[in-house]
This record gives C-alpha cells, structure tokens and sequence, in this order.
C-alpha cells in the first residue's frame, strides 16, 4: 500500500502548466501574471492636483494664517488672492500662473506653470473672483508630481504575482489592455457507470441521480480550473475511449468518477488501456483508497480514475487533484491551509490509513484557539453521507499511525472553501 505522500509526488510531478496567454486586463483577475510589465511612461504623466481647491504659488500665501492666530486680534495676517479662471480635470491647454494670482482647479487637473501648490477650499473662503486665504501651504502641498507613483522603467506588475484588483488598475495605469497570464488549467469531468441518471431526469428501479460529475466539476472550479463537465458516459469500451481521447485533445487533467470498483471500473481500464498507463493502487488513505492514475495519450495528460462514492471522490479530489490544479496555475503553495485544533470530542480512524475526516471548525471567542467537531461516525460505515461533508469546513487530518484521538487532544485540520 502506497503512502499519501508518494503518491503525492506522483501526481505532482505530472503538473504541466498550459502555455501563458495573453489576454484582456479585465479577464485576468485571478490568474498568474507570466511576464514583467514595465512602466514606459510616468504616473501621474503630469504634475496634478491631488484635491479641489486653488494653484498657487506658495510664497504668495506664506503670510496667511488660521483665523485667530494674530496675536494681537488684527486682520492683517489674512491674504487675498485674484482668481483666474478654473482649470478642469481633463483640461489639455497649458496655463502659466502669474505671480500674485490663484486659479481655481480640480482634483486631477494638470497644475499651471510656476504654481507648486493647491490651496484646499477648507482653508479659504471660497471666493469666485477673489479668495481669502485662511492658512498658507508649502511647496508641494497636495500636489501629485509627475512619476511619484510609478517612473518609466519600473515593474508594475511582476511575473509570478496574481492579477487582483490592485494588479488591474495598475496595469490600466500604465496604460496596457492585454496581459501575458498563466491561463486556468482545462479539466474535464466525466462519470461511468450505468446506474446513472441526469439530475433532470427521474431514477428509475436501481438507478440514481449522477452526484460525481457535478460535485467534481464544481470542486475543479473551486480549485481554479476551466471546468468542462462532460456527464454521463457509456461504458461501453469503444464508446468510452472515444470519448477520453476526446478530452484528452481538450484538457490539462481528466477525471473519471466510477473508475475503480465495481464491474464498470474493469471495464473502463480496459477501454483505457491503449491510450497510455494507468496504475490503480490502494493508497494509505481513508476514505478514498482505491484510486486510479496515469498519464494518458500524446502529450501524457495526467488522468484520475476516482470511486463511485461521491464522499470518497470528493476527498481524493481535495488531497490528489487539487493540489496538481493549483500548481498548474503556477501557485507556490498548493495544499490548503492548516492549522492545530483541539478536539471536542473523541476521534475513531482506520488504522495504517491517513484519514481525512469530516469536521466543523469553530474558534474560542475568549482564547482565540481553534476548536474542531467530527461530523458523522468515525469509521467507514459513515463515508457515503454526503450530507456530513456539505456540512464541514475542514478535514480533519489523522497520521496513519493513529487510531485513537481523546478528546481534548490537538490534530491537523485543512481548512475547506470559505462560504459565502
């Protein structure tokens, strides 16, 4: 029986990136950015006003002061400017401030020549054709000079960092529409098995709605892949290579749910056996621990046969398939995050397996430690409650060489998706 781990590093040294691609700025979001962006002009492209108010010169207001500050209670320290014209953001003719004048401007708008300040409204009277200048400013003063963000030459965006939000203005910032990204890897899922029925359809005696296929597609697009639910395929042998050789020619990574186990399976490995290897193991894994892998046709795509049991074909998705997905995607830290917890109640695993358990997660308000509750029955009875997992947040991670987990006692827990 193979351990987690190496089978891990199976599957892991199969990851192939898809070649980058380069596509919109505003369909990048979330993907790897494949190229150095390097600014070619600077940001502001101008010196601007940072907010509304007036230009200036500011050895013009240097003798205003705040309202009362004089000390001996007269008028004189407060200075008067004439104003000339507004300049709006936008505005492309350039403009030359007189020495002894204000002109009223913009946030945004390009600062007239020989002006090296704005004068908030705040501290003025807001005059239209003269203005009362209540506190002086220094040079400088809520003014964006040219290239204080960004200079020509410098990295925007590097490679290797995930385009968000911030990535997007900045790479409209400096003025570029398309992007060079590590595209999501291609997935297709696919289920077998002749008991399956679509869900908009009615099962009829023994038969049962296809549960894999869509529970699968959905973990791949949490997992960050270009999913391609495929469905219900034949397990007829020729009907079935047809169709895996066709996603073969599409993906980055196949998946076939009902591949191991039951009648169907041999089938299926019989109408793969063409196409390239594959190897079904038992992995020291609970639950989930037959599976298959290889790598399959001309370009070696790597190809999951995973069980019937939708709870077993979802953990060996979150501990083998989704880990390949983020790596893919160029991600330097595949596996989910984990943290220690304490039990609150006593923990049952199989033994000489790595179990991958159910749980709810909470955090204690007053120590802020982390809590963990078993969902379902500890044993293999319960592996088929779908139920239990659509209510967990994590997985409770179990070492093979353990049995018995007491209450109260700290364990590995790998959180799932947030929710909502």
């Amino acid at each position: 029986m193979r351990s987690v781990e190496e089978q891990q590093a199976r599957v892991a040294a199969a990851a192939v990136a898809p070649r980058p691609v380069r596509v919109a700025i505003a369909e990048a979001q979330g993907l790897m950015c494949a190229e150095e962006v390097v600014a070619e002009r600077p940001m502001p492209a101008f010196d601007q006003a940072a907010i509304d108010g007036y230009a200036v010169r500011s050895v013009d207001v240097l003798g205003a002061e705040a309202i009362g500050d004089s000390s001996d209670g007269r008028d004189d320290a407060v200075v008067t400017l004439p104003v000339l014209g507004v300049i709006e953001a936008g505005a492309r003719t350039p403009t030359r401030l007189q020495p002894k004048l204000a002109t009223r401007i913009q946030t945004g708008a390009p600062m007239p020549t020989l002006a090296d300040a704005v004068l908030p409204l705040r501290w003025t009277d807001g005059g239209q054709s003269r203005v009362r200048v209540l506190r002086g400013v220094r040079p400088g003063d809520y003014v964006r000079r040219i290239g204080d963000d960004v200079q020509p030459g410098d990295v925007a965006v590097r490679a290797g960092t995930v385009v968000g939000a911030a990535q997007v203005g900045l790479l409209a910032a400096v003025g570029r529409d398309r992007v060079l990204v590590h595209p999501r890897p291609r997935l297709s899922v696919m289920a077998v098995g002749g008991e399956l029925v679509d869900v908009n359809r009615t099962p009829g005696n023994g038969q049962v709605y296809d549960v894999d296929s869509y529970a699968l597609a959905a973990a791949g697009r949490d997992a960050g892949a270009e999913v391609n639910r495929v469905g219900i395929v034949s397990h007829d042998p020729k009907k079935l290579r047809e169709v895996v050789e066709g996603q073969l020619n599409r993906a980055e990574v196949v998946v076939i749910a009902g591949g191991v186990g039951g009648a169907a399976a041999d089938q299926v490995r019989a109408a793969l056996s063409d196409l390239g290897d594959m190897e079904v193991a038992r992995i020291a894994m609970h639950p989930g621990s037959v599976q298959g892998f290889g790598q399959l046709g001309p370009e070696g795509v790597p190809t999951f046969l995973l069980p019937t049991n939708p709870v077993s074909a979802l953990v060996v998705f979150e501990v083998m398939i989704r880990p390949l997905i983020r790596l893919s995607l160029g991600k330097r830290e595949p596996m989910r995050r984990m943290v220690r917890a304490r039990t609150l109640g006593p923990i049952s695993s199989m033994p000489g397996r790595k179990g991958y358990l159910r749980g709810q997660l909470m955090r204690d308000e007053d120590t802020g430690e982390f809590l963990v509750q078993q969902l379902g029955a500890s044993g293999g009875s319960s592996s088929h409650l779908l139920a239990t997992l659509a209510e967990a947040n994590c997985l409770v991670v179990v070492p093979e060489e353990v049995e018995q987990i007491a209450a109260g006692e700290l364990v590995d827990v790998a959180f799932l998706a947030q929710r909502g």
